[in-house]
């Protein structure tokens, strides 16, 4: 009796448990004097010993990382700050010099916005309002585009792209225009937009546009376009626990009502026997939760402190870098606040 209600604090205090019809114990419980006979002291120590960060897959612009051993606020936070508080370079202000596609000057500049630019955000300062563009704190682009009939093109021809020249513009029709050192300073890795094959308009013959346009730093909680990061997401890992066997015709419905990949059917002393092999693929979708014959078999929950991170970037920041400088960032908020606070203790 004694070890089966330990058993159920311990599930208590470090799973959140997916029912049927509803998923139960979502809140963290880890605090002082909770349960009896378990400190939860904060320590240290303690926490070096359980912090794990693991690197599952790393691309070119994606990577899936599980941090283990902290709390959902503070996976949360570093969310938060891959979204919105990591700065990167974007441009900010278009000036239009002459405009006579379709599209009007404020979609376009808009849609020009949204275009990532490869440039690395700690080698230029913020500009306030007040601040004047200089080579520190601004990026120059050029675009100049207009469209003519191809007087190659083959007679009947009807696709724009063989029948005119210039009828898609990209983002690698996108000039950077160095000013200042900036073209020694990026002779090895030159300012360019993340893809060249973006597109930004269509243009027929006789339209044009020529564009000036200024890069700045910024980060996402002021405008989407300075967000490193398509996507970032975390999930609690999930865990399939099997209280009794299954086995037979069981074990291949038990299979079925997974991913693939998550159950695999084994020989059990010459029975067909369910095993669960990698419950991380797992969706927790519940199906299994339905039928009866799983009744009082299995258990399906997640790991409170078990969080894997899916980060798509933008190309802007190499995918292995982001997480870095989300700590950084979260590093200096603590900085900031750090004084404040000591000096709110001192003064109770």
């Amino acid at each position: 009796m004694v070890a089966q209600l330990a058993d159920n604090v311990e599930l208590l205090r470090t799973r959140v448990l997916v029912e049927r019809d509803r998923v139960t114990s979502v809140s963290g419980s880890d605090y002082p004097h909770q349960y009896p006979g378990i400190s939860n002291a904060w320590d240290l120590e303690e926490f070096k010993k359980n912090f794990q960060v693991k690197i599952n897959r790393l691309s070119q612009h994606s990577i899936e990382f599980d941090l283990i051993g902290i709390d959902a606020s503070v996976a949360n936070a570093f969310r938060r700050i891959l979204i919105a508080e990591v700065p990167t370079m974007a441009i900010e202000h278009v000036y239009v010099m002459n405009n006579t596609s379709i599209i009007q000057d404020e979609v376009l500049a808009h849609r020009l916005g949204l275009v990532p630019i490869k440039a690395p955000p700690h080698a230029f300062d913020y500009k306030s309002a007040d601040d004047g563009p200089t080579d520190l704190n601004t990026l120059v682009f050029k675009l100049k585009v207009k469209c003519e009939r191809n007087p190659d093109a083959a007679e009947g021809e009807t696709d724009p792209s063989k029948l005119y020249i210039n009828s898609h513009v990209y983002s690698r029709h996108l000039v950077w225009e160095p000013k200042g050192d900036q073209a020694e300073k990026f002779a090895d890795d030159p300012i360019r937009p993340v893809q060249d094959d973006i597109l930004i308009a269509k243009l027929r013959p006789g339209q044009e546009i020529d564009m000036e346009l200024h890069c700045t730093k910024g980060v996402g909680k002021e405008h989407a376009k300075w967000s490193p990061v398509a996507t970032a997401s975390y999930r609690l890992l999930p865990e399939i626990t099997i209280l009794k066997p299954i086995t037979g015709d069981d074990a291949i419905k038990f299979k079925n009502c997974f991913p693939e990949g998550v159950v695999a059917l084994v020989e059990k002393d010459g029975v067909t026997t369910a095993k669960v092999v990698n419950p991380r693929k797992d969706t927790v979708s519940r199906e299994v939760l339905r039928h009866k014959e799983f009744e009082n078999k299995v258990r399906l929950t997640r790991v409170r402190d078990h969080f894997i991170f899916n980060v798509e970037t933008t190309g802007i920041i190499p995918a292995e870098n982001l997480f870095v400088l989300a700590v950084n960032v979260l590093l200096e908020k603590i900085r900031v606040i750090q004084p404040a606070l000591e000096k709110a203790t001192n003064d109770v």
